[in-house]
């Protein structure tokens, strides 16, 4: 049996919750630029959840950009999609099958933008969400007569635009602007590019002033993980779903404003605490970067090392569940926490961070992580490393294992195919990262005395001298020794034994 509006309700209803049919005459209050899984899992699963509490009363019309995919896969199902929430959720394992009835059309910019400009002209429409990828907020050459604009901010662009002349410039009929696209203050950048695509085409001054004060740009942050559809899970269901996406438990969506009417617009946010309305994100930032990100790229070599293939794997076993405990815990926390940042707020971000890690229904591989690890290490940890020396005076010892292991990971040999690859245990793995002609020239030039100090001082790649940081220097190379001759699980025995 197919999922449909009709077929639902002959549903086993015991484990799924299904929409009533009321909602399917919710009046559409948000356009939607992009049908993914982050979308459909995130701000779509807020929205839902609002109208079966009776708080938002709002669908969602979304536009697709391409035609590619199944066109007919939403039309089919009547744009209903079943969301499978599984993880982990304070030790207890979490499972929940959703019918989400937030969609209420799915329009193809090429072939329907006409539809999608009418859009515009529907009074109830407030809210204009977006997921492009990080390529898709770029200035570009179109214009809004184009069918369609070719970018997102050429086509948002068209939209507020058929939207100003329709209201004849009312200041009561702008649009809240919620980018969800993985880059730092993404609405400041995408209000940046429509304004110069505007100044490009000599849109009227009057336009111009109606853009800047009738909309609201809001800067967004999200954090979910969402791997989309697993083999098996419609036939756990009883019917079938091809739109069907599996989510983890933890979800965020921070949104930056201080307006009370943008939170009055938004108020499917009163619904859940994962939607947060604040006159400043960065301190959701920061925590994501630090102690999500942060420990990831810090004990990827070190997982890998020990025998690790996925992330939950090593969160299972006892010692590495301590050394991520211990990073967290003794070395992270205590460098961010102070300010904007409260301890006991960074204390429960890093529990549920553990419990995302130790997720059984997400296959996380710490090879993937890997990627560009230079960077990542750069980015996520060196400045945890130099503020912690700062303010203890000594050397963060969780750290320098996994400094010491990602620089044994990035021992390589350059093989025929211009790529560099490293061993474990007689097993080659790939190093994609625009370091590792570097890496791997230093372990073969330097000697075991010169190696350290030349990557260390090196502050064209970190952005700082490492070799300066008190006893740094001494408690790498000892742990880098450890790697090198007893292997990753007597270092991290040693490291919790020493902790005791």
């Amino acid at each position: 049996m197919n999922l449909s509006k009709n077929n639902m309700q002959a549903f086993d209803q015991s484990g799924i919750e299904i929409p009533s049919n009321d909602y399917f005459q919710l009046p559409e209050k948000v356009l939607q630029f992009g049908t993914g899984v982050l979308l459909r899992g995130l701000p779509d699963y807020f929205i839902d959840k609002a109208n079966k509490q009776h708080v938002f009363n709002g669908r969602i019309v979304v536009v697709k950009s391409t035609n590619s995919g199944n066109p007919d896969g939403f039309e089919n199902q009547d744009n209903l999609y079943t969301i499978c929430v599984r993880g982990i959720e304070e030790n207890k394992k979490i499972e929940k099958n959703i019918i989400s009835a937030s969609i209420s059309r799915v329009l193809s910019a090429p072939e329907d933008w006409e539809a999608v400009l009418r859009c515009a002209e529907n009074p109830d429409m407030k809210i204009i969400i977006s997921n492009t990828t990080e390529v898709g907020i770029v200035l570009s050459d179109d214009r809004i007569e184009d069918n369609p604009p070719g970018s997102f901010p050429g086509k948002l662009l068209a939209f507020l635009h058929h939207r100003y002349k329709t209201f004849r410039g009312d200041l009561s009929k702008g649009m809240v602007v919620i980018p969800t696209e993985l880059i730092l203050d993404n609405a400041d950048h995408l209000y940046a590019i429509l304004r110069q695509l505007a100044v490009r085409q000599s849109l009227q001054p009057a336009f111009l002033e109606w853009l800047g004060k009738a909309n609201y740009f809001c800067n967004s942050l999200v954090d979910c993980i969402v791997p989309g559809k697993k083999p098996g899970m419609d036939a756990s269901l009883g019917y079938t779903d091809d739109l069907l996406i599996m989510t983890e438990v933890y979800r965020l969506w921070a949104i930056q404003s201080a307006d009370p009417e943008v939170r009055e617009i938004l108020s499917f946010s009163g619904t859940d605490n994962r939607v947060v309305i604040a006159p400043n994100i960065e301190s959701f930032r920061e925590l994501k970067l630090r102690l999500l990100n942060g420990p990831h790229t810090m004990s990827c070599a070190l997982a890998i090392m020990a025998g690790y293939s996925m992330v939950r794997q090593a969160l299972e076993a006892p010692e590495f569940y301590q050394y991520m405990s211990g990073l967290m815990m003794e070395e992270i926390i205590p460098v961010i926490s102070g300010g904007e940042i409260s301890e006991n707020a960074a204390t429960d971000f890093a529990r549920q961070v553990i419990d995302r890690f130790k997720n059984p229904y997400i296959d996380h591989y710490w090879l993937s992580i890997s990627l560009q690890y230079a960077t990542k290490m750069r980015m996520r940890n060196v400045p945890l490393m130099v503020k912690y020396s700062e303010k203890f005076g000594k050397t963060p010892e969780y750290m320098s294992l996994g400094f010491a292991a990602f620089l044994l990971f990035m021992k390589s040999e350059q093989k025929a195919d211009g790529k560099f690859y490293g061993s474990l245990s007689g097993q080659e793995y790939l190093i994609q990262d625009d370091q590792a002609a570097y890496f791997s020239s230093q372990w073969k030039e330097q000697d075991k005395d010169h190696f350290l100090d030349v990557i260390l001082q090196n502050e064209d790649l970190w952005g700082t001298d490492l070799s300066g940081l008190p006893g740094f220097v001494s408690a790498v190379q000892h742990r880098l020794d450890i790697l090198s001759t007893q292997g990753a699980a007597a270092a991290l025995k040693q490291i919790i034994a020493s902790k005791k």
